[in-house]
């Protein structure tokens, strides 16, 4: 994946403001935003300074938002562009088809804030009052059936997988899941940090409660229960670059297995209650499973269901009233992100309709922001970098000749899917009720938990996607062995269509290399070309992959996010090889470029130097201290900062386009290459 956002809001995926590349006239001539750049600052001594320092200075962080860059202003044009699609689609006296019904009905229910604040926490009392009728622990298997098919994380996550072992059949899946903080360590660590951020969790679930109608003591009471549920789970959970494993995450367990590692809960029943008849599956953290059943064992009835009453509260806040809107903005943005103030509602509304309905909502915006011809030339970029990489994988000295070719066969089964999906999802079973706001997200969230279930012991479809065509981002599926482009990326600054060829390699281009790195990375090398786990390594070749990756993961691992806390080079590993490989696939499509017609220096610079800037640029970030450090702890990804100047300190190419020297920070003793 090439990038993953941390939400301004619980309901908000990313928001900006008008993109510099797209209105500076400079830009429009040589790919690159001229009044980004500080000249003051040398590239040698700090890329990313000079690629972004004026942009870093005059764009500071919206008050909604946790970060700032160049994702987010893109991400913004495209929300304007869907909410003038579901304005549209909102209002009852158009004639609208059924696809606009639903996405804007949707779109309305969230925007009548008045009726929402009328209702208050009525939404949720059917749930509140179904958990408290359970009279046994032995009606606990359906109680969570049921919270799961409303969308609701209780205790683990249950759903479907492709089989890591025969990529065309889809499997059941099991795993941990069940936390309100962002992850296991939140509750483990006891730096001062870690222990500060505990403390104001458990004082946000005793307000929540407090909002719910129970007075302080109960409501502290409640908060403390949540904690030590918590706390329990996240003791049995796996850490995050376990979890990036996909050797530990295969676990193939028969039902009776389950019962054995948590003779508790009733399996047999949670599966009727999900109307699913299987007798084997993936259990992707054991460990946890054992612990989630001695937990259950231990814990009194009472507080199981004060935990599930405490789920239901958080999942449903911030579709509720405005103080429970407002609560669960104070913690999970304002203390955890370091945002100050909410988006506006529309923009929350949009992402609503984009997560739930994302493929009705986005038929439209294909037609208005996809241009016809635009998979054509993606695909044609697409196909150059796939010809680099075969020149890579062919030429590289650390490889066996046995396992080049296991490699190639690999790359050469590598999917492209572009734009949009070739069929579009179908929505019209879900009932979209006009003034039901929670209803809606509770059904749209049934329909896709159903969509998994239903998968279950069926062929692999690989024409699906797991993105929105307005989504900002791309990622590579290693079980289909496919890369993904969705339309949202495919727009300026990573694409100017008849734009600076030069540029458009330094960024989309090495998108698209990120994301072919990504099938020869640490985890996606281990899936052959059929998408199945399978060692098609011979012993010295995985050592000498290791021997490199661990350089890189070094070098990460030593750059500060924020404060005292740094990446987590092991994390981060699959991203920052992606990014390495990924923007040396794309200088090497340049350069066969220019071998066959030759590039101009525009506004002062070569080819080769516009190539780095536009990679640069489309870092330019600005981040809260909050964000950074939680983005450090709990994303593969790292900063915009690292993204820049950790591959290019790895590419003679770079010291070589811009006069760099050694001794010079961007200048590496002990340059790290894989790919």
């Amino acid at each position: 994946m090439f990038f993953r956002f941390f939400p301004a809001l619980t309901l908000a995926a990313v928001s900006s403001l008008c993109l510099s590349a797209q209105t500076t006239p400079a830009a429009k001539s040589s790919g690159i935003d001229l009044g980004a750049i500080d000249r003051a600052a040398s590239p040698c001594n700090d890329f990313y300074q000079y690629a972004c320092g004026l942009w870093v200075r005059d764009n500071p962080i919206p008050p909604d938002q946790s970060s700032w860059g160049r994702f987010q202003e893109l991400a913004q044009t495209n929300r304007a562009i869907l909410h003038g699609i579901l304005e549209k689609a909102a209002d009852e006296k158009a004639k609208r088809t059924p696809v606009e019904q639903k996405i804007g009905d949707y779109y309305a229910s969230c925007m009548d804030e008045k009726a929402v604040d009328a209702k208050g926490d009525e939404p949720i009392r059917a749930d509140l009052e179904r958990i408290d009728r359970m009279t046994g622990k032995e009606t606990l298997a359906l109680e969570v059936a049921h919270l799961h098919g409303e969308g609701i994380g209780a205790f683990f996550r249950f759903g479907s997988t492709q089989d890591p072992h025969d990529s065309t059949r889809t499997i059941g899946q099991l795993g941990q899941g069940g936390l309100g903080l962002p992850d296991r360590d939140f509750y483990l660590k006891d730096d001062p940090k870690s222990l500060d951020i505990r403390v104001k969790y458990q004082a946000h679930v005793q307000k929540m409660f407090e909002l719910l109608g129970h007075d302080a003591a109960k409501a502290a009471a409640e908060a403390q229960t949540v904690m030590d549920v918590e706390t329990a789970l996240a003791r049995a959970s796996a850490d995050r670059v376990s979890l990036r494993d996909p050797q530990k995450r295969y676990n193939h367990k028969t039902l009776g297995d389950l019962d054995s590692l948590s003779p508790s809960f009733d399996w047999s029943a949670y599966l009727k209650a999900v109307s699913l008849s299987i007798r084997d599956l993936n259990v992707g953290q054991p460990d946890f499973v054992k612990g989630f059943g001695s937990e259950i064992a231990n814990t009194p009835l009472a507080n199981i269901k004060t935990y599930l009453d405490w789920l239901v509260l958080n999942h449903a806040a911030p579709l509720l009233s405005g103080p429970f809107v407002q609560e669960n903005f104070d913690f999970n943005n304002g203390i955890l992100q370091g945002v100050h103030e909410q988006q506006a509602r529309w923009k929350r509304c949009v992402v609503v309709v984009d997560r739930d309905l994302g493929e009705a909502l986005g038929q439209e915006y294909v037609r208005q922001a996809f241009g016809a011809d635009a998979k054509e030339r993606t695909r044609k970029m697409v196909g150059e970098i796939e010809a680099e990489m075969a020149k890579d994988i062919q030429s590289i000295s650390w490889m066996s000749e046995e396992t080049k070719k296991q490699a190639l066969a690999k790359l050469h089964g590598v999917a492209n899917k572009i734009g949009y999906p070739d069929r579009w999802r179908d929505y019209s079973t879900i009932r979209i009720v006009r003034g039901d706001l929670l209803g809606d997200e509770e059904r749209a969230a049934a329909f896709a938990f159903r969509r998994q279930i239903e998968k279950i012991g069926k062929p692999v479809d690989k024409t699906e996607w797991s993105m929105s065509p307005p989504t900002v981002n791309a990622y590579y599926n290693p079980p289909e062995n496919n890369i993904n482009f969705p339309a949202g990326i495919l727009q300026p600054p990573f694409y100017f269509r008849n734009g600076d060829e030069a540029a458009n390699y330094g960024a989309i281009g090495a998108v698209v290399g990120h994301e072919l790195t990504h099938g020869f990375d640490d985890s996606g090398r281990q899936y052959d070309g059929e998408g199945n786990l399978r060692d098609w390594w011979t012993a010295a070749d995985a050592k000498s992959f290791k021997d490199r990756v661990d350089c890189i993961v070094n070098e990460y691992g030593n750059f500060v996010a924020s404060g005292d806390v740094k990446l987590n080079g092991r994390l981060t590993l699959g991203e920052n090889g992606a990014d390495n490989g990924g923007l040396r696939l794309a200088y090497m499509a340049l350069m066969d470029s220019l071998a066959a017609h030759t590039l101009p220096a525009k506004d002062g610079f070569t080819p080769q130097q516009r190539f780095f800037l536009a990679w640069g640029q489309v870092w330019c970030q600005n981040i809260t201290d909050q964000a950074a450090r939680l983005q450090a702890l709990t994303n593969p990804h790292s900063l915009g900062r690292y993204r820049v100047n950790g591959v290019v300190q790895n590419m003679p190419e770079f010291e070589t386009a811009f006069g760099c020297h050694e001794g010079q920070p961007m200048v590496s003793a002990n340059a790290c290459r894989v790919w």
